[in-house]
């Protein structure tokens, strides 16, 4: 169990997942550049919370929840919980019966099951499990731009992994040492490809072999 004062960003998670080392620059050495898929992305999560309540029928939908769990030691916000009427869930001041809570979290992208993207709703759910003493058995991922919503089911190896690598996001915290680069396909499309240079600085790059081509004058040809 985590002290709230070691609790850690949610969103981290998933810049963990996807990039160790871009978390670190951006969580640890406080780096940060925008593009066009960050600005697209923010634009997208500031209207998931522009209401905090809206009620449907059979439907309550709360935006920007504030969330946390000493568990895993992360705290966050959802874009958007879902309390959905029925047999099982939780009571809701003002409302009769009980209302099953739903995460969604909102991606800017298609439709695409990501990996990071699951671990990062799956680590919403088990924050809104250990504050409502709920059971929260499934979610769903929006992609904005295909505006379409893929289900995503809490099994027992999702919630393992996401509990392995909120454990290793702390070790990456605790050591606050940011790891080498590392170019994959993936780079060219990451905001922070410049400052973080995977193809000048990965982990094949040898410093000293660096520093001798940048040092050593080219040979002099003699005249024949």
């Amino acid at each position: 169990m985590f002290s709230e004062d070691n609790l850690l960003p949610l969103s981290a998670l998933q810049h963990f997942i996807f990039c160790p080392r871009r978390c670190a620059l951006v969580h640890l050495e406080q780096q940060w550049q925008e593009n066009i898929f960050t600005v697209e992305g923010q634009n997208l999560h500031q209207k998931t919370h522009d209401e905090q309540v809206e009620n449907r029928p059979g439907v309550r939908i709360v935006r920007g929840l504030r969330i946390h769990s000493h568990r895993l030691g992360l705290i966050g916000q959802t874009d958007v919980v879902e309390f959905r009427q029925g047999d099982t869930g939780i009571e809701l001041a003002g409302a009769a019966g009980l209302w099953q809570p739903f995460p969604v979290e909102y991606k800017r992208g298609i439709l695409k099951k990501r990996f990071e993207y699951t671990v990062q709703l799956c680590a919403q759910a088990i924050c809104l499990e250990e504050m409502t003493h709920a059971q929260i058995p499934c979610g769903a991922i929006y992609y904005g731009k295909s505006k379409r919503r893929i289900e995503v089911k809490f099994d027992d190896t999702l919630r393992t992994q996401t509990t392995v690598y909120a454990e290793k996001l702390h070790q990456l915290f605790q050591g606050r040492q940011t790891p080498q680069a590392q170019y994959k396909k993936k780079c060219n499309s990451c905001s922070l490809y410049h400052r973080c240079m995977p193809k000048a600085t990965g982990v094949k790059k040898k410093i000293d072999l660096y520093l001798k081509k940048a040092f050593t004058l080219p040979q002099e040809t003699e005249n024949p």
